[in-house]
């Protein structure tokens, strides 16, 4: 049994979870969320130019200005402003790094093969935020992050 896959995709059901709530009603409160993703991976569909500017990794903040959250089982499509340009992104679920709500110090990280975790500050600093959404980290230092390295097999 591969329980680290099985526990990674049971956590990916929470992001998945919570994308559709916030797709279907909004997310409720104060809740916003930072999501770190791979721009490179195979099935994500990013504009070239963003492509460019972020050629590992990419923070997107959902907060108050995104257009269009679609949350399908594969992945999730939605609608930002980059400079005044709005640009659709198609983000499947496997290049999702790192979710994070900082309105409730809630976070999780996923592996990436090869690549070194990202620390939490690293995370938001580089941000690609919608106008309206914040690069800061409201939460402070490490939350509930939880991260899978530890239960994987060497």
């Amino acid at each position: 049994m591969e329980y680290d896959r099985l526990v990674e995709d049971a956590m990916r059901d929470v992001v998945r979870r919570a994308l559709a709530q916030a797709a279907e009603h909004g997310p409720p409160g104060n809740h916003h969320f930072y999501i770190t993703f791979l721009t490179r991976h195979p099935a994500a569909v990013l504009p070239p130019r963003l492509v460019s500017q972020y050629p590992d990794t990419m923070t997107i903040v959902l907060q108050h200005q995104y257009y269009g959250l679609e949350v399908h089982s594969t992945h999730f499509e939605v609608t930002l402003s980059f400079n005044r340009m709005q640009e659709r992104l198609h983000i499947p679920w496997e290049a999702v790094t790192v979710f994070h709500d900082p309105s409730v110090d809630f976070g999780l990280r996923f592996s990436r093969e090869g690549v070194e975790p990202m620390l939490p500050a690293e995370e938001h600093e580089n941000a690609a935020a919608a106008p309206g959404g914040s690069r800061e980290d409201k939460g402070g230092g490490d939350g509930n992050v939880v991260s899978l390295d530890r239960f994987r097999k060497k």
